[in-house]
């Protein structure tokens, strides 16, 4: 036995000494950070509460622009409103490209309109901006598909009798169902048992990315995707979607007609005929179906799980929620649906979906960035090809701009004149030429989907508003909000 640890001990060491060795010396000057050991980084310095509380603390050390060895490579962290701005919007080229999430790379690989770089991205987001933009200006606008589809929910809620839910999957099932008739060109039914399958896969896939496991598999991703883990079931999760969005191309082909595209999907194959023959090409079958996916999952998660804790807000704080509900009344009344053009008459309202974005924080760490060249910031020279982390949740939580950053409070996006105000610190969707190309359509989901329900409903729960937990569920590449059930109570008007 003692012989076998030893050579156990002297296979590691060689190992160490070797990817010491291996591992070139970094070009340029990289920002300071606790020293690293070969092969491990940084690991000594991470939190067990996960990737984020290891770089607040690191920041409390090292200042708003330091390195921290992931594994092996160097990340740079940006934290803090005007050092992210800085870098993403001041010197937007250098820090434009996409770096990778461990757990999703086998299955993205650098395809699809998230995760390219360079051309690939350039060309895909110039078409997915332009053929989303059609698509919601066409037959049906955006509002009009969201407003159809909250009289859908109002009709599913009406229906449950004010009885206690799990909320999750009628806010994935009303998101999903916007941007599945921008791509796919149709909706579900709430019931219909493939589609609560694909939202069941974009649920756990979500919950497991965020893990505690996934981030340390993003530590050391290079051995550990070897073992059994959390990684094997999100690929085999969105090898699930993929399998389905092919066979959905699949169906669009057959049913093509070149003169009356339906949907992104068919936009998408009459450009790829008319590129066929050139090799260089980007739009192909893999692009069509990574960036599918890139859609499908953004524009579902994002936004119902910014619903799902702005509900669990509001059970918690029944004080705004009646607020919300008196701004409703007086602006819109009950006899006729939300309207965005509404958005702009109530400050209030709209205060606390931001506020809800902010507390929520969806992506507290962000999604990492590359640069693009050698670039000089902040009196560093930071080299092609680094990873850096845009740090979202220090801005979301800047003191600077947020009197009580731990607390939800409305009033951080109101003037003394009750109107709304711009902040610089807001970014949930990032900033950018990075910037999530669905903001749009997410802030209007968020506008129109909040007020129809507190116009109609009134929530409820069996726990007394100071039991309810905000702890989240999950906080790595996302934050998850706690489960919880609510009741939706139609509302009594005089």
């Amino acid at each position: 036995m003692e012989l076998s640890v030893l050579l156990l001990l002297a296979l590691l060491m060689g190992l160490l000494l070797l990817v010491s060795r291996g591992h070139p010396k970094n070009r340029g000057r990289l920002p300071p950070g606790p020293r690293p050991l070969p092969f491990l980084g940084n690991l000594l310095q991470m939190d067990r509460k996960g990737l984020l509380k290891s770089f607040l603390k690191i920041r409390d050390q090292y200042g708003d622009v330091f390195t921290v060895y992931l594994g092996p490579r160097p990340v740079v962290m940006l934290c803090g409103t005007e050092t992210i701005r800085d870098a993403l919007v001041d010197h937007a080229d250098g820090f434009s490209g996409r770096g990778t999430i461990a757990v999703v790379e086998p299955i993205f690989q650098g395809y699809g309109v998230v995760f390219a770089n360079g051309e690939r991205w350039k060309t895909l987001r110039r078409f997915s901006l332009a053929t989303m933009r059609d698509f919601g200006m066409g037959k049906r606008s955006v509002e009009e598909r969201i407003q159809e589809e909250a009289q859908c929910l109002m009709e599913e809620l009406r229906n449950s009798k004010g009885a206690l839910q799990d909320p999750t999957f009628l806010f994935h099932s009303i998101t999903a169902n916007i941007i599945c008739s921008i791509v796919f060109g149709e909706r579900f039914s709430y019931r219909d048992p493939q589609f609560l399958r694909l939202l069941d896969l974009f649920f756990q896939s979500f919950a497991l990315i965020s893990s505690f496991s996934s981030q340390v598999f993003e530590l050391f991703s290079g051995f550990l995707k070897y073992f059994p883990g959390a990684h094997r079931q999100i690929y085999n999760n969105l090898q699930e979607i993929n399998t389905f969005i092919g066979q959905s191309v699949e169906k669009h082909r057959e049913t093509l007609d070149c003169t009356a595209p339906r949907d992104f999907i068919d936009t998408y194959l009459i450009r790829m005929d008319k590129e066929k023959s050139d090799p260089s090409t980007e739009f192909h079958q893999k692009n069509l179906i990574i960036t599918t996916l890139s859609l499908f999952f953004a524009g579902t998660e994002t936004t119902s799980t910014t619903l799902r804790y702005g509900f669990l807000l509001m059970l918690k704080y029944p004080h705004i929620r009646e607020r919300v509900q008196k701004e409703i009344d007086k602006v819109i009344g009950s006899h006729r649906a939300p309207a965005l053009n509404d958005r702009a008459n109530m400050p209030y309202t709209d205060a606390v979906i931001h506020e809800m974005q902010r507390f929520g924080d969806l992506l507290p760490i962000g999604v990492p960035h590359i640069v693009t060249k050698d670039t000089h910031f902040r009196g560093y020279i930071i080299p092609k090809g680094t990873e850096v982390y845009p740090i979202l949740n220090s801005a979301l939580n800047d003191p600077r701009y947020f009197k009580k950053p731990e607390t939800f409070d409305p009033d951080h996006f109101l003037d003394a004149n009750g109107a709304l105000k711009k902040c610089d610190a807001f970014m949930p969707f990032s900033i950018g030429k990075r910037i999530c190309l669905g903001e749009g359509i997410a802030r209007a989901e968020l506008f129109l989907f909040f007020t129809t329900i507190l116009q109609n409903f009134t929530v409820a729960t069996d726990k007394a508003p100071e039991d309810i937990d905000l702890t989240p569920m999950e906080c790595g590449v996302g934050k998850l909000p706690p489960k919880y059930k609510i009741r939706f109570l139609p509302r009594q008007r005089d």
